[in-house]
C-alpha cells in the first residue's frame, strides 16, 4: 500500500512545472510568467500545475539554466547573457545598434535566426520555447549624462557576465564590472558602480533611477529573454502538451512584448516626475566607437554576422 502511494505521489509530482526567472513583481517578465502559468495549466488540463518561482528564488540565470538541464526546474524565462555562455550564437543578438526598434528584433527572432538558436540550444540540453523581450539598453549614471563615448572613459559600469556587453563597453573606453546577481539596489549600493545599462522597464521596476538618475538614451544594445525548457522534460511530453507549452509561451510573450514596447514611451514622463533626467546620446559617435566589436565578431562568425545584419535591415 505504501509503495503504491509513493508511486502515485511521484506521478502527481511529475505533473508540476516549475517556471523560474529572476524578475520581481511589476516587471513584464513576472507578469508574463503569471500569464504563462495560467495559460499552460488551462491548456494541459487536469493533473498539471505550475509553480511560479520569480525573483531568482531558484538561483541566478546561469544556475537556472543548469537546473533546467538537470530536471530540477522545467522552464525558465532566462537571459541572453547567461544563455550565450552555453549557446554563443545568441550573444550576436546583442551586437551594438543591430536593431532599429523592438518589432524588428522580434521579427528576426521569430524567424530562421530563432530556429537556429533553438537547434544549438538542443545540442546543449535545452529547448527554446520562444523569445520574450528584454529591451533596448540605455546607460544610467549617478551624477552625469554620457552623450558621447568620451564621457564614458574609465567609468565603472555594472554589466552582466555577458561577453558581448563587456566587449561593447571596453570599446567605448569604460571599465565594465560584471556582476552575476539580479539587478536591483538591495544587491548593489551606490559604491558598487557609478553606471548601469538597462531598458527603461527594468530601470523603473527595480527603482534604479533612484540610484542612477541620469539616463542617457544610447540604445546601444538589444537583449532577448529566451524562454527555455529542459530538453529531457520536453522530450518526455506528448505532442499535445508540447503544443500547450509553445502556445503559452507565444500568448504570454505577446503580453510581455507589448508591455516592453509601451514602456519605452510611457515610462519616461513617469520617471522624470520621480527625479530621473533624460538626454539623447550622440548615436553616430557611439556607432563609430563600437565598430571594432562588429569586426571581431564577424571574424569569429563569418557567416552569421552578415546574415544577421541583413535580417535586421542593416
Amino acid at each position: 500500500m505504501l509503495a503504491g502511494t509513493t508511486l502515485l505521489a511521484g506521478a502527481a509530482q511529475a505533473q508540476e512545472v516549475i517556471f523560474a526567472h529572476g524578475a520581481n513583481p511589476g516587471n513584464p517578465r513576472y507578469v508574463a510568467a503569471e500569464a504563462w502559468a495560467e495559460q499552460f495549466a488551462a491548456c494541459a488540463g487536469d493533473g498539471w500545475s505550475v509553480n511560479h518561482a520569480p525573483s531568482s528564488t531558484m538561483g541566478d540565470d546561469s544556475e537556472m539554466l543548469t537546473s533546467a538541464t538537470a530536471g530540477i526546474i522545467q522552464v525558465s524565462a532566462n537571459s541572453q547573457g547567461a544563455m550565450s555562455q552555453i549557446v554563443p550564437e545568441i550573444g550576436l543578438l546583442g551586437l551594438p545598434f543591430l536593431f532599429a526598434d523592438l518589432p524588428t528584433a522580434w521579427e528576426v527572432l521569430d524567424g530562421d535566426v530563432g530556429a537556429m538558436i533553438d537547434e544549438r540550444a538542443q545540442n546543449a540540453g535545452l529547448k527554446v520555447l520562444g523569445f520574450w523581450d528584454n529591451g533596448i539598453r540605455h546607460i544610467t549614471h549617478t551624477s552625469k549624462h554620457v552623450a558621447t563615448p568620451d564621457e564614458l572613459s574609465g567609468m565603472q559600469i555594472r554589466t552582466p557576465p555577458d561577453q558581448m556587453t563587456v566587449d561593447i563597453f571596453e570599446a567605448l573606453g569604460a571599465a565594465p564590472a560584471p556582476w552575476p546577481g539580479p539587478s536591483f539596489p538591495a544587491r548593489c549600493s551606490r559604491a558598487c558602480s557609478t553606471g548601469r545599462r538597462n531598458p527603461l522597464t527594468n530601470i523603473h521596476s527595480a527603482k534604479l533611477h533612484e540610484i542612477t538618475p541620469y539616463v542617457t538614451l544610447t540604445g546601444h544594445k538589444y537583449e532577448s529573454t529566451p524562454v527555455v525548457a529542459g530538453l529531457a522534460w520536453w522530450s518526455g511530453l506528448d505532442e499535445a502538451t508540447q503544443a500547450c507549452a509553445l502556445e503559452a509561451t507565444k500568448g504570454a510573450g505577446k503580453v510581455q512584448r507589448e508591455m516592453s514596447l509601451s514602456a519605452d514611451t510611457e515610462l519616461r514622463p513617469q520617471m522624470e516626475a520621480e527625479g530621473a533626467q533624460f538626454m539623447e546620446a550622440d548615436r553616430d559617435s557611439y556607432v563609430a566607437a563600437t565598430q571594432p566589436v562588429y569586426d571581431a565578431y564577424a571574424e569569429r562568425f563569418p557567416e552569421l554576422v552578415p546574415a544577421l545584419r541583413e535580417a535586421a535591415g542593416l
